[in-house]
Formats: structure tokens, C-alpha cells, sequence
């Protein structure tokens, strides 16, 4: 394999409040250092980490708490290619492959954007058909894909 064909192994998370399944609002997250970018959580599955570990791993870094519970899995990988302002930082990396989780936060958890690293300055809840029209151009599709297997899936 050649360094231009390698993807990141990333884990990524679409979060529901408390409130699911009777209110089916997804968390997004503004970036600190890209203008006007929401995502949802992901980050990077270190060396011989378990998916799931890293899974809650990185929403504790990312949006401060680990206190929610899976409620279903994107059944295989998924991957996108970076823009090529962020591939020059991302290297080697072409882009991420990435699995999604659905997760719907706890009752008690509190989210807290100020973690040791902070990625993001601000977050809301939006509804599945505003989602896409917020989201970084270059995530849509992977987005689209993975929200619309769990809308047939019933649970979006």
C-alpha cells in the first residue's frame, strides 16, 4: 500500500440526548480552528485499542463526559478522503476510516467542551434534517450514508 491510499483509523459518534427516542435531536460541535465547521465527535483509534475503548475514550477528550450508552453500530467501515488544505497536516493520511456509533447520553452527563485539549468552542442539539446543512462539505456524504442506515434502521 502505497502512503497516499492510508486512512486513519478513527472512531465517530452521532449523539442523541437523554430525551431519545421520543426527541431525536443530534449533537454537533463547532471547531475551534476551522471557521464555521460542525462535525460530529471522532477521533483516532490508537495502535491495539479496542473500538468501543476508544469510542468512549475520545468522547470523554471531546466533549467531556463518557456518560452515554451505545444504541447501534454502523455495520462496517466507512472512510473519506481529506481536503487538501487538511491532508498537508494530516500526513501520511489520504483521509479516515471511520465506524459509527449512535449514542444517547445519560441522564446525568454533562458536557464540558473545556477538556485538557479542546476542539470545539460550542455545540447544540439539531434535528436529522438540519444536520447536513451544517456540517463540514467534505463529511456529507459520510454523514448522509450513516444517518440515513439508521433511519431506515428506525432508530433516527
Amino acid at each position: 500500500m502505497n502512503n497516499k491510499d492510508i486512512y486513519r483509523p478513527n472512531v465517530a459518534m452521532i449523539i442523541v440526548s437523554d430525551a431519545y427516542p421520543d426527541k431525536k435531536e443530534l449533537f454537533i460541535a463547532q471547531r475551534n480552528d476551522l471557521m464555521d465547521i460542525w462535525q460530529f465527535p471522532q477521533g483516532g483509534i490508537d495502535a491495539g485499542e479496542e473500538i468501543v475503548a476508544a469510542l468512549f475514550r475520545e468522547l470523554e477528550e471531546e466533549i467531556g463526559t463518557a456518560e452515554a450508552e451505545i444504541v447501534a453500530e454502523y455495520p462496517e467501515w466507512i472512510s473519506y478522503d481529506f481536503p487538501p488544505n487538511i491532508a498537508k497536516t494530516m500526513k501520511p493520511y489520504k483521509g479516515q476510516t471511520q465506524r459509527y456509533f449512535l449514542l444517547r447520553l445519560k441522564e446525568n452527563a454533562v458536557i464540558n467542551l473545556a477538556t485538557e485539549h479542546p476542539e470545539f468552542m460550542s455545540h447544540k442539539f439539531v434535528s436529522v434534517d438540519e444536520v447536513l446543512d451544517l456540517t463540514a462539505h467534505f463529511k456529507k456524504s459520510v454523514y448522509e450514508v450513516v444517518i440515513n442506515h439508521f433511519k431506515k434502521e428506525g432508530l433516527l
